[in-house]
């Protein structure tokens, strides 16, 4: 197999090296991103008067091509002994069209090329990411809410401290969590530059307008120094450490839940959804995710010193050494991401042991602090009452009995301004309710904050969905006369890679399950409601012209269906999809493809990619009631 630059060699690489040196194994992941830098460089050629428009247009349906049969192949890029992903589609893309892929990469170096791939991916994945940890979050709101009025003890040093709201608790996991989603937004913005034109090091010798490139390909910017562009990987360590807090955040999340279900804390249990038993001993439910979660943190902190210690001695410009970029970047957002989905699951399937919390939260003599509080409002300095509540403690430990069983007079010996209404100071309610400040477990406090998050939440979802919402198409059921454009759209996005390829037959037979969206005469996208059962729906199909992506037609053609389900009365539908960060904007949860029906999995069985499938199953309450079976 020849390589790119073999010209200057006369000799073949040692075996030894080719495996050494070759990265096709990993880097294989950046198929799309290699795609779609290389359709947005043939735009560029042709726009610089390099390439013909005839000769654009070529490329970019060969590069399609390629990537369709990529995707449809899986085993053509595993079994390749291609150098890199580049050489892999240039090879396919030469094989057909012929010399004219050779002249695709006129002016472009696979050190720019490389560049753009990874920030075109990173800048998916940290979408996906956001997405995920708004998912967790909702979650965590919802316990909060379901268990608004639960009392829980809180702990220091592992300790029982203080009584809180267990809603409280879990807002302390969401503002972890929000500033996390942030950190992602930040991360997003530094990558978002294009480093395509960079050339090597020195820029490209061709009239390549970067600008117009940068924002074809979803940049904001052309980066603005060649050397820096082809050479520094500050995106990916900034990328690496925000995915390293996190999954920190997360394995503090999951310690804290398994001491609460163990048979010493006994606070809350654990679905079996989530938890495993013993090989040798039948009673035990053992939380393996959490425990994954906890575990996992390690391999995230691993990959941010990975990526740093490979650049901290680099000069400029490319070396081979940031080849080792990819991996680390891979790992940590396979993880985090299965870590963030883990959440949801875990939350919604938690149970807490409201009675044993109560009388958590008021023993081990968590009141003391508010026995202390009484004696201030006495007129007693802070430091005396707390002298003197530890006194009480002390004497309260004695006779083995809570504070609150000490009679007025054991008290008065130690301090005499203690009234009989020191009772009501002491319960873990009045304990409660008097931390009503900003950021306290009060209850209005702990509703307000949880409302807050929601609404913060569901505004940056807005946001997000008012950037694409401009929609002037009329959506209807799909006629005979659609067929064509149908076939169309799902063609595309088949050869995409978004959708699985259907049959023009298969189309027809089905249209009745079809709707399109329609401006003028002229379809502009399309869609499919197939019922599994009375209680759920797959949305399936769904696309839109491509010069519609990202106006917001999508959003609308996915409420026509939810509606239309609910129409129906079906209470929930489904989608199978590649796109999860765009469903998660239209308000749709992940969940395990496992909790669907057996018919869904039997259609999944027939599926082309069932043995490597990458579709993430997401669900949608319609708010149609379900009906009951007889």
């Amino acid at each position: 197999m020849s390589v790119t630059w073999a010209g200057r060699f006369t000799k073949a690489a040692d075996p030894l090296f080719r495996a050494f040196n070759d990265s096709l194994a990993f880097d294989r992941t950046l198929l799309h991103e290699d795609i779609e830098g290389s359709v947005g460089w043939a735009r560029a050629l042709q726009r610089a008067n390099v390439l013909s428009v005839s000769e654009a247009d070529s490329l970019v349906e060969a590069l399609n091509d390629v990537l369709h049969h990529g995707v449809e192949n899986p085993s053509s890029l595993i079994d390749a002994v291609d150098e890199d992903i580049h050489s892999w589609v240039e090879r396919e893309l030469v094989a057909r069209v012929g010399s004219l892929g050779k002249k695709l990469h006129t002016g472009r170096s696979r050190n720019d090329q490389v560049a753009t791939d990874l920030r075109l991916w990173t800048l998916k994945q940290i979408a996906n990411r956001q997405n995920e940890i708004e998912a967790a979050i909702r979650s965590l709101l919802s316990l909060a809410e379901r268990e608004r009025e639960t009392l829980f003890p809180g702990y220091t040093h592992l300790q029982r401290a203080q009584p809180i709201l267990f809603g409280h608790w879990c807002m302390a996991y969401v503002e972890m969590l929000l500033r996390d989603r942030d950190r992602f937004n930040d991360a997003a913005i530094r990558t978002g530059l294009c480093p395509l034109g960079s050339g090597a090091l020195a820029g490209t010798a061709y009239p390549i307008d970067r600008d117009h490139l940068a924002h074809d390909l979803g940049f904001s910017a052309p980066t603005a120094n060649s050397l820096d562009a082809v050479s520094d990987r500050d995106f990916v360590v900034e990328t690496l450490a925000t995915t390293a807090l996190a999954a920190v955040h997360l394995s503090r999340f999951a310690e804290d839940i398994i001491f609460y279900s163990t048979g010493e804390a006994g606070l809350i249990e654990l679905s079996e959804s989530v938890t495993s038993g013993s090989s040798l001993m039948p009673q035990k439910k053992n939380p393996d995710a959490l425990e994954l979660i906890r575990g996992k943190t390690g391999r995230q902190i691993a990959n941010l010193v990975n990526i740093l210690t490979v650049l901290k001695g680099l000069p400029l410009a490319y070396n081979k050494d940031l080849q080792e970029d990819k991996e680390p970047l891979f790992d940590a957002m396979e993880h985090l991401s299965l870590s963030l989905r883990m959440l949801p699951p875990v939350l919604d399937g938690l149970i807490v042991h409201r009675e044993r919390a109560r009388a958590a939260a008021g023993g081990g003599y968590s009141n003391a602090t508010e026995l202390a509080d009484y004696l201030v409002n006495q007129g007693i300095p802070f430091r005396d009452a707390h002298h003197s509540a530890g006194r009480l403690v002390r004497a309260a430990i004695r006779e083995s009995k809570p504070l609150e069983d000490l009679t007025v007079a054991q008290m008065q010996e130690v301090e005499p301004r203690i009234q009989s209404d020191v009772y009501v100071a002491l319960t873990v309610d009045r304990a409660i309710a008097k931390r009503d400040v900003r950021g306290g477990t009060a209850p209005l406090q702990v509703a307000g904050s949880v409302a807050a998050a929601r609404r913060q939440i569901e505004s940056s979802s807005d946001e997000a969905s008012t950037e694409r919402t401009q929609c002037d198409a009329t959506i209807r059921e799909a006629h005979v006369d659609d067929l064509d454009a149908i076939c169309g759209i799902i063609e595309h996005w088949a050869r995409q890679g978004e959708h699985l390829p259907r049959s023009r037959d298969e189309i027809l037979e089905s249209l009745s399950e079809f709707a399109v969206a329609v401006e003028g005469e002229t379809v502009v996208g399309c869609g499919s409601l197939w019922i599994y059962t009375p209680q759920l729906a797959e949305i399936r199909s769904l696309g839109v012209v491509p010069d519609r992506k990202g106006g917001g037609l999508g959003s609308t053609l996915t409420r026509y269906f939810v509606d239309w389900a609910a129409d129906l009365g079906i209470p929930k539908v489904f989608v199978l999809t590649r796109a999860p960060d765009f469903f998660a904007r239209c308000g749709f949860k992940t969940v395990s493809v496992s909790i669907l029906p057996e018919k869904v999995l039997k259609d999944c069985a027939t599926c082309p990619r069932n043995d490597a499938c990458d579709e993430v199953a997401m669900t949608l309450d319609t708010g149609a009631t379900p009906i009951r079976a007889n």
